[in-house]
This record gives C-alpha cells, sequence and structure tokens, in this order.
C-alpha cells in the first residue's frame, strides 16, 4: 500500500527577538524585578527606561502600590496605638482595649497577607509578559507614565 502522506516543507515564520529595554533585560524580566523591592526597584526602574511603556507602567504601578500599602501600614499602626494607649490607661476599658489591640493586629495581618498576595501576583503576570491593571492603582500609574 502506497502511503498518502506528503512532506510539507513547511517555512517557519522568524520570530522575532524580544526588544531588550535601556537596562539591558527582556521587558517582562525588567517589569517583574520592578515589582521586587517595592517602591525602590519600581523608581529604578522608572528613571532608566524612558521609551518602554511596559516596564514604565508596571514600575511605575509598583511604586503606587507599594506606597499605598506602606500608609496602610502606618495609618493601622499610629491607629492601634493611640486606641490601645487610651484603652489601657485605666482598668476599666481593659478589655475593650484588647478586643480593639486584637481587632487592629488582625487588620494589620489581612494588610500583610493581602500585600504579599497581590506583590505576587503581579510579578509572576508581569513575567508571563500580561499588564495587569489593579483598580485605581492603574489609573495613577497611567498618569505617571
Amino acid at each position: 500500500m502506497a502511503s498518502n502522506t506528503q512532506d510539507v516543507d513547511i517555512e517557519a515564520e522568524p520570530t522575532a527577538e524580544p526588544a531588550e529595554t535601556e537596562s539591558g533585560l527582556d521587558p517582562n524580566v525588567a517589569g517583574t524585578l520592578s515589582y521586587l523591592f517595592g517602591f525602590v526597584t519600581g523608581l529604578i526602574f522608572f528613571l532608566i527606561e524612558g521609551d518602554n511603556r511596559f516596564v514604565r507602567f508596571h514600575a511605575a504601578q509598583s511604586m503606587v502600590v507599594s506606597g499605598l500599602f506602606l500608609l496602610a501600614y502606618i495609618a493601622v499602626s499610629i491607629v492601634g496605638t493611640v486606641l490601645t494607649t487610651i484603652m489601657f490607661a485605666s482598668t476599666s476599658t481593659f478589655l475593650i482595649g484588647s478586643v480593639v489591640s486584637l481587632f487592629l493586629g488582625l487588620v494589620w495581618l489581612g494588610l500583610a497577607l493581602g500585600g504579599f498576595a497581590i506583590w505576587a501576583y503581579l510579578m509572576v503576570t508581569t513575567y508571563q509578559g500580561k499588564t495587569t491593571r489593579l483598580p485605581v492603582v492603574a489609573g495613577i500609574a497611567d498618569k505617571l507614565v
């Protein structure tokens, strides 16, 4: 029996080399590294990259996200310190102060775990070459870019 298969010479399309950024890295790597140490690496890549909008957007979003989380941590810490100082000032409000302190500790823990989850998600999706736009934060980042 004769085989009906044909040898087809398919010419592969040339793959485009990923464009390097001014930092000498691939855009997805530079974008991912802009999230690595939050505001610091975001600012570094934001200043280094002049033309690559992908990297500049992720650097700006990194700065905004880390800045907002830092402000939230500071706010929760100040509110917690003030409230627990007031509540623990007298023995009659000790129980209420303990509950408030526990609640604010859980809020702080939620911020820390949520911040870590967002950070990890942004790093993974950026490395994959995707642009994840966080609500509110992306608008601020767009204005910076």
